[in-house]
């Protein structure tokens, strides 16, 4: 209680004081450009992903834009150890998607690579799986897919680097007969998601579909 007073939680965007259980304030909220797809329907992220691999259905829940509230949310999550964030995020996603009796049968997210994930601390999206597996009742697998080499951010590429992911990911056990929902933060090339779907598709006969927090426009 007496941190509260000293350091109260404050809106990510425009830094008013705020409930410790939000990300930003009423207004700022507002301002967040959700994408309002249906998961089983066509929309523009289903139809970048069908121009890289066979994609069953794919869902984004915020659009990704320069100096957004999203992408400073999206920041947040990745960069400031704010694990609540995923927390949040998932209940934006399970308030607004229904799978209208397409729900899949695994989730799995992007993995990091290990060094990676020992510095920032903790995946970003393992707790926003988490959180979505337990509300829709669907198991989760944070070790089926491993990242094979260690990079610098996604963000201090260039498009060039951004593009070649070749050998960059592995499936650690071959399924088969199983609908797959592939995690990831943000769907900009979409190179990374068509490079683990591809894995998942060569390892039997298994169907892929896309979540993502939000998607560069």
């Amino acid at each position: 209680m007496i941190l509260d007073l000293f350091f109260p939680d404050r809106c990510i965007h425009c830094n008013r004081i705020i409930d410790a259980d939000i990300l930003v304030c009423n207004l700022c909220f507002g301002q967040i450009h959700f994408t309002h797809f249906s998961y089983s329907d066509e929309n523009e992220i289903k139809e970048r992903c069908k121009l890289l691999f066979p994609v069953e259905n794919a869902y984004a829940l915020m659009q990704f834009e320069e100096e957004s509230v999203s992408r400073k949310i999206i920041h947040e999550l990745k960069y400031r150890s704010r694990e609540k964030v995923g927390k949040i995020l998932a209940k934006w996603i399970i308030e607004r998607l229904d799978f209208n009796h397409q729900k899949p049968d695994l989730l799995v997210s992007v993995p990091l690579h290990p060094k990676k994930q020992k510095e920032r601390g903790y995946n970003q999206l393992h707790l926003f799986t988490e959180a979505l597996s337990k509300s829709y009742d669907i198991p989760f697998r944070h070790d089926l897919i491993k990242r094979n080499h260690y990079s610098k951010a996604q963000a201090l590429k260039d498009k060039k680097h951004r593009l070649s992911t070749e050998n960059m990911f592995s499936i650690t056990e071959n399924i088969s007969e199983q609908h797959i929902l592939l995690i990831d933060d943000v769907f900009t090339t979409g190179n990374t998601i068509s490079t683990i779907a591809w894995e998942i598709l060569k390892s039997g006969n298994n169907r892929v579909s896309v979540l993502v927090m939000a998607m560069d426009v």
